[in-house]
């Protein structure tokens, strides 16, 4: 009881501290807020709460922000005041101080005309609205008293019955209105409907349409508060607006700045349905059959035209794309077009230096440098090619001296169309593209290993619309050579008998086409809910090792002298992100990935393995120590070596849940639990309980936390706490560690505790 009476006076005190109306002067009080209330008995409780809902968020000025009840802003403002421009004081006054806002700024009336218009356009035609201010000590709150009135509807909603084109296009429209008869009026319902009609047209070839063409009369004479509306073009609507364009001809200008005047059509270049005018010859005039999308003798189509200006900034060499539509003939409605193109640098080169830690005790940094032709071979295409190095030096804990070192190359050919024997073509904003990539790695682990990782693929990459992405990839090669295997490693292979530490020097050679899907609509803010999933097949060696009869270990079939990797492979990864508030939102992600090796092999390649903890995956556990099932490693075989193999299988189960509240100014909070394992597809002799089977529920790890993220706008810093409640590595029965918590013991901090630091959101 003492304690709680300790606790009590503080914050007692501290609530007096932090009071704010002291400060003000004789005569002023303090603005609390404002209180509508609505009077019209009429009005249904659910119909009042909306209304009163909405017309609070149209009040000004805004009262001070508070936190649980405590104006600290307010507080920290009154505690900094200062007379100097400059300083410290002076920042944290302006930046993070806020003045205290006055009952005297409320300006009733115009508050009470904003609600009574809002209301009125809202279908209360009759509504009525007064504010008052009741005050308390040095506070003092605004009240609002609303009359709504009756709701108008709308009885029924009358297109135009005119026979010219224009008449008869709007009318057309009329299947898809917003207005529906016995619903209540709303202006800004019919201001979309405006923009509605207009988007249709302007798919119709109505070029000079605008949506102030069209008026609404609305009839409200009519008995039962209801509405007669009628949708009508305006008489003053020039006659260009009533026309349905068409194409004339086409001008292309890829080389094109502010300083050019002229339009030198008498150099244009013809391809196929467009001209290109480029005397310097800058880029070959095919690059731009996937761009230009209107055809001379097309009525006009504004998607179309959309999808060319995106497309051709999507073509890589452009950094601005201007339009122009010229009426060319007084008589009859056809245009010419015209894009400008303005062309960024060819070629440049790019430094990016890299840092990360991660939960395994590494510190890295990397370099890469990039070097990029944005119209290689006078086509658009974009040639890269990036030169990196890292370094991962890890301190501390039983895996010091082994750092990993890589050095490497990458260069690769993006062509913004598909190279391939059959047309593929698509319509809308984004560009399909061949793309062929190439690379070498050397990996150093230091006292350990020393590998050699070649790679290349060749395929293909489209957007069918901008939430879906299809890549298929028609051979992807990568091959693994360990070059050098030093003692000390053969050694530890030898004292713990775990296959994972042979598997990871084992020569790899994959080879076979993949292809991945995506469905995003994450980009889309203002959604509730949204949704993210990606799904990917691979295949390796698959053809060959049946006309080689591949069968491992009886046949084990070879190239070059190099037994091949076969197996099936399987990725799907599901996110689901659902807003709480304006402020805070909840994140889900589930992820079954399945590896089937077969014919030529017994287990995945290491490289194509799934692994599991760490940073953006299980946060309670370090990076890839959890697994496979409830194989754990023994003491007695730890002994002698000094370092942790990476734990790796062939099927992955992982789910993740998160809270993430914004707290205050860039600082977002995180509360989240995470739960998974990886498995074997076959067991082994010497990894007992890592084979996947029917008990693969009691094998699921987990682990819960809390953390920080700090939005620097460029970029998200992650900051996360995370601790194990079921460990399934332990014996029978003692899985589940939730019960021995225990933050205030040091002990246990030290021992389950593990701090991920890293950049932008785990998912």
């Amino acid at each position: 009881m003492n304690r709680f009476r300790y606790i009590f006076i503080v914050i007692t005190v501290f609530v007096s501290a932090c009071s704010t109306t002291k400060y003000l002067a004789p005569g002023q009080k303090l603005y609390t807020g404002a209180q509508v209330k609505i009077t019209d008995k009429n009005t249904t409780k659910n119909e009042s709460k909306a209304i009163t809902g909405e017309m609070a968020g149209l009040l000004r000025p805004k009262p001070n922000s508070s936190i649980l009840g405590l104006r600290v802003k307010l507080y920290i403002y009154e505690k900094t005041k200062t007379n100097k421009k400059k300083g410290l004081r002076h920042y944290i006054n302006t930046h993070l101080g806020e003045p205290p806002v006055l009952i005297s700024t409320v300006d009733l009336n115009k508050n009470s005309v904003i609600l009574q218009n809002r209301l009125q356009n809202e279908g209360y035609f009759l509504a009525q609205a007064s504010g008052d201010t009741v005050g308390k000590n040095k506070t003092a709150k605004a009240i609002y008293s609303i009359q709504t009135g009756p709701a108008y509807h709308y009885r029924k909603i009358v297109f135009p019955t005119e026979k010219d084109d224009l008449d008869t296009a709007i009318t057309g429209t009329s299947a898809q209105t917003l207005l529906k008869a016995g619903d209540k009026f709303n202006l800004d319902i019919i201001k979309n409907e405006r923009i509605r009609i207009d988007a249709i047209l302007k798919q119709e070839g109505y070029f000079y349409y605008a949506p102030e063409d069209l008026i609404m009369k609305y009839d409200s004479t009519v008995a039962g508060h209801q509405i007669d509306m009628f949708v009508k073009v305006k008489d003053a609507t020039p006659d260009q607006a009533r026309w349905i364009y068409k194409i004339r001809n086409i001008y292309v200008y890829p080389n094109y700045s502010l300083k050019d005047t002229a339009l030198k059509q008498d150099s244009a270049v013809k391809y196929r349905w467009y001209n290109v005018i480029d005397p310097q010859n800058t880029i070959r005039p095919f690059t731009f059959k996937n761009s230009v999308l209107l055809h001379p003798g097309d009525v006009y189509n504004r998607t179309e035209h959309n999808n060319s200006l995106n497309r051709f900034m999507e073509l890589g060499p452009f950094k601005f794309v201007k339009n122009r539509f010229e009426d060319v003939t007084p008589d009859s409605a056809l245009m010419d077009v015209y894009y400008f193109l303005t062309p960024q640098k060819r070629k440049s080169l790019q430094v990016e230096l890299l840092a990360r830690q991660t939960s395994a005790n590494y510190n890295g940094s990397q370099i890469n440098l990039s070097f990029r032709n944005r119209n290689t071979f006078n086509g658009a295409e974009l040639f890269t090619l990036t030169l990196f190095t890292s370094t991962d030096l890890q301190f501390g804990g039983s895996n010091r001296g082994y750092n990993v070192y890589q050095y490497g190359i990458a260069p690769s050919v993006s062509w913004p169309r598909f190279i391939s024997p059959f047309n593929f073509t698509t319509d809308n904003a984004f560009i399909p593209r061949t793309i062929l990539t190439t690379g070498y790695t050397l990996i150093q682990r230091v006292k350990l290993y020393t590998l050699n990782s070649f790679n290349a693929s060749w395929g293909y990459q489209w957007k069918p619309s901008l939430h879906k992405q299809h890549t298929l990839d028609l051979l992807d090669f990568t091959y693994v050579d360990a070059a050098n295997v030093s003692k000390l490693y053969q050694d530890s292979i030898q004292h713990t008998r775990n296959p994972a530490l042979a598997h990871v020097i084992n020569n790899q050679l994959t080879f076979g086409p993949s292809y991945s899907y995506l469905y995003t609509n994450t980009t889309e803010d203002y959604r509730t809910n949204n949704f993210y999933y990606m799904g990917k097949v691979s295949l390796s060696g698959n053809l060959y090792g049946i006309i080689t009869g591949a069968d491992t270990p009886r046949r084990v079939s070879k190239i070059f002298g190099t037994p091949f990797d076969q197996y099936v492979k399987v990725e799907n990864e599901f996110r689901f992100y659902h807003k709480t508030g304006p402020n805070s939102k909840i994140a889900a992600r589930l992820m079954v990935d399945v590896g089937l090796p077969y014919g030529n092999s017994t287990i995945m390649p290491y490289t194509q393995q799934f692994f599991i903890g760490g940073p953006n995956s299980l946060r309670g556990f370090q990076a890839r120590s959890i697994g496979p099932g409830a194989y754990n490693l023994p003491d007695a075989l730890r002994q002698g070596t000094n370092f942790l193999p990476d734990e790796s299988g062939d099927i992955k189960l992982e789910a993740n849940v998160e809270y993430r509240p914004k707290l205050f100014s860039i600082v977002e909070g995180a509360l989240f639990v995470d739960a998974g394992n990886i498995w074997l597809l076959h067991g082994n002799k010497d990894q007992p309980g890592a084979a996947f089977g029917k008990n693969f529920i009691n094998q699921i790890a987990a682990d819960a936390g809390f953390g920080l993220r700090f939005n620097l706008s460029v970029l998200i810093l992650r900051t996360d706490v995370g601790f194990p409640i079921i460990e399934p590595s332990l014996p029978a029965g003692q899985h589940i560690v939730i019960n021995q918590i225990d933050f205030g013991s040091s002990k246990w901090r030290g021992q389950n505790l593990v701090f991920n630091l890293a950049i932008g959101y785990p998912f």
